[in-house]
């Protein structure tokens, strides 16, 4: 194998497109998309943040979403990426999103987005934001069998070194089962 030095990048594969969703001071719902983020424990997620107006409210209300952006809603959710809530205070309403209010935590569940992580901040220091997962939601119509089914959700995934969004791909093993033939 003849291997390519890229150096010091953040390149990993795949790289999940989150959207995290906040309330403002005065309720209004705002959005944000972000690449870097990561299950860190078994009710814990962590994301690589910047300032940005979602972090502004994030630490106002101790409270945010996480929604996976998926096929169906690439173009709004590149755009909540690419525009600033600082200078287009209703970019949430431009992207076509609409708000429910959780039940769970003081935060928006983006009705477009069917699948989302409710979550309550743990801590928030050098930019980054670790959030305990309160409660995990997700429509009815990307359910079977009792569990969400990534075929329905449609999931997209950030390519990192082509500045693209990728559709997941088929099921090509089983977790926790296909290595136990090496046992």
């Amino acid at each position: 194998m003849s291997r390519v030095d890229f150096g010091a990048k953040p390149l990993m594969f795949p790289m999940p497109v989150l959207i995290i969703a906040t309330y403002d001071e005065n309720g209004t719902p705002n959005a944000m998309n972000a690449a870097w983020g990561i299950i860190t424990e078994h009710q814990e997620i962590t994301i690589s943040l910047g300032e940005h107006k979602t972090t502004d409210n994030i630490i106002k209300t101790g409270a945010f979403t996480v929604s996976m952006a998926t096929e169906d809603t690439v173009v709004a959710c590149d755009y909540v990426g690419v525009e600033s809530a600082n200078k287009v205070p209703d970019k949430f309403e431009k992207s076509g999103f609409h708000a429910t209010k959780s039940t769970k935590v003081n935060a928006p569940l983006i009705d477009e987005l069917p699948m989302a992580l409710e979550c309550e901040v743990k801590s928030f220091a050098d930019g980054i934001l670790v959030g305990k997962i309160v409660n995990v939601c997700a429509d009815e119509s990307i359910i079977t069998d009792g569990n969400i089914d990534p075929k329905k959700l449609k999931p997209i995934s950030y390519d990192p070194c082509n500045h693209t969004y990728i559709a997941l791909g088929d099921v090509v093993g089983k977790a926790f089962s296909d290595g136990l033939k090496f046992k």
